[in-house]
């Protein structure tokens, strides 16, 4: 498949479930056991690709006219499990949560009130018939949200400095009963240690999203294009899932100094993150 452009497009990061074959019904099943034996497949880099592409025109084209028929592939111990990218369920829920992240000035001028409106009643109507419908993809811009770093460990953790055209890469694989697992367990510490909070109740909505999926399924924390913004030190240096796993631990175990010791640490690291963001 041709690729949009040679460009790397960086801010966004992923996390993802792959599920089995067997999770999915036919006849989309023989779709996908076929694309897995594709040689050709495309990457997440081209998704975006595809989705700025989309921007260009005028008007905008904010969500994709037909669902993508495109996914991730792995193979999980001679198991094929598979991500469907459903972009245009993706660019629908993104839309609706554009207007808390800009102001609406700038919103007005990339995506005028007319096309938003317009994509929101697709929306509606589409999931009048697709109530069950979730997305297998989530996508972060310029940070990895902290707490989707609960449901990874640091020994699963894997940087790939890249060479020539191949690009780095940083991401951390696990099961899906270990990621429920981790979940469970620092939410139990989270409650019993403070109030209510973004972080709880960002654990509980991912919770909640992982209880949808097969209990063999694979999850997957992929830094992204956000590789192509942060040094060779930086992402050599990057261990927030142990600072994250060390922070829950110290407040199950009542150690407040620690648990604020990691916070501070894994706040120090994302600054410089968000500071660019800033000057872009």
């Amino acid at each position: 498949m041709p690729k949009v452009s040679s460009v790397i497009v960086p801010y966004a990061t992923y996390l993802r479930v792959y599920e089995p074959l067997a999770a999915f019904p036919e006849p989309e099943r023989t779709h996908w056991a076929r694309y897995a034996r594709r040689a050709d497949r495309p990457s997440y880099q081209d998704e975006l690709r595809r989705s700025l592409a989309d921007l260009l025109p005028t008007p905008p084209i904010p969500v994709p006219v037909h669902e993508s028929s495109d996914a991730f592939v792995l193979d999980v111990d001679g198991v094929v499990c598979v991500c469907p990218w459903r972009t245009r369920l993706r660019g629908w829920q993104a839309l609706q949560e554009l207007p808390e992240e800009l102001p609406r000035a700038v919103l007005d001028a990339a995506l005028p009130e007319f096309v938003r409106r317009q994509a929101t009643g697709d929306y509606e109507r589409w999931l009048v018939r697709n109530p069950d419908a979730r997305p297998w993809i989530r996508t972060g811009t310029w940070q990895v949200p902290l707490h989707w770093f609960v449901l990874v460990s640091d020994q699963e953790r894997r940087f790939d400095k890249g060479s020539g055209e191949i690009p780095a890469a940083l991401r951390y694989r696990t099961p899906m009963v270990q990621a429920r697992r981790r979940v469970a367990r620092a939410l139990r510490a989270l409650k019993d240690a403070m109030d209510d909070g973004p972080l709880i109740d960002g654990l509980v909505d991912v919770g909640r999203w992982l209880e949808e999926f097969h209990p063999r399924s694979l999850v997957e924390l992929d830094y992204g294009g956000l590789v192509h913004t942060l040094t060779a030190g930086e992402l050599e240096d990057d261990h927030s899932a142990a600072d994250v796993a060390e922070g829950i631990e110290a407040l199950r175990q009542g150690d407040g100094a620690a648990a604020g010791e990691a916070y501070a640490r894994l706040v120090e690291r994302w600054r410089s993150v968000r500071d660019r963001r800033s000057a872009n």
